[in-house]
């Protein structure tokens, strides 16, 4: 049976996730502090009291600074502090929902990245708003099968945390999930639903290793080469309020099942 395998928050866009046993989601919502914060160029207009959607080019990303894979970091929901890591070590710790926290964070960056020409980089965020590389409020989804069905092509083994999605499923087969475009996918015995609105192209942020932080492969391009488009992964809107968790089965499109080596 299709399942979910994993499920991962990314509370600062363009850095380390964190892997979560279970969430609660809202329709028409992220992952509750997913992309809760953004780290700016400092030639970047983002007014807090007014959030509007900006395009990722505003912010700090790893397709082009590969250099954030290097740091881990641990969101404290209740409390708002964020710490950074680096191999494994806490080199800095702010309260980043407020002011002055998000300014000791700053210095931080500030000083690791070094010198840019679009100014002092500046940890931006306001209330009720998130990140994303999309306009619209989505989530999503990752099959691994298809993952290991790349690394056939590109000849190397692959980490899933290249692509960044918040949910990895496992039990299918390679390629399913772009079957699913326009309908509906439940996870658990309470049937929460998913619409699915479209597969994921991706850029060169997944040629960064997440471990060592290096441009190692060029996944976009080895996508193109061996399947003829650069899509891994498909983008949902959550259609209902609900927990979700791992090991959760996933019961997928009708047309769809036929499809399922089980």
């Amino acid at each position: 049976m299709a399942e979910i395998a994993a499920i991962w928050r990314y509370p600062v866009k363009g850095l380390a996730g964190e892997r979560l046993p279970s969430v609660s989601l809202t329709a028409g919502r992220l992952l509750p502090h997913d992309r809760r914060f953004a780290l700016a160029h400092g030639s970047t207009r983002f007014d807090p009291g007014a959030p509007e959607y900006l395009k990722p080019s505003n912010f700090f990303q790893l397709k082009r600074d590969e250099k954030l894979a290097q740091l881990g970091l641990t969101f404290e929901a209740e409390s708002g502090h964020l710490t950074l890591t680096r191999k494994g070590k806490p080199v800095v710790r702010g309260k980043a929902d407020d002011q002055t926290g998000r300014l000791v964070l700053a210095q931080f960056f500030a000083t690791f990245l070094g010198e840019s020409g679009r100014g002092v980089p500046k940890l931006v965020a306001a209330e009720g708003h998130a990140f994303t590389d999309l306009p619209e409020r989505q989530i999503s989804l990752l099959n691994l099968a298809s993952v290991r069905d790349l690394e056939r092509v590109v000849r190397a083994e692959l980490d899933p945390r290249r692509f960044r999605a918040n949910i990895w499923l496992e039990g299918l087969p390679p390629w399913a999930e772009f079957d699913w475009v326009g309908r509906t996918i439940s996870f658990g015995p309470a049937g929460l639903r998913l619409r699915v609105d479209a597969p994921i192209e991706r850029c060169a942020a997944t040629n960064v290793d997440p471990d060592t932080a290096e441009r190692d492969l060029n996944i976009p391009l080895s996508l193109q080469r061996g399947y003829g488009h650069r899509h891994m992964g498909i983008y949902c809107e959550v259609l209902d309020d609900g927990e979700v968790s791992e090991g959760q089965g996933v019961d997928v499109p009708a047309e769809a099942r036929e499809a399922l080596p089980f």
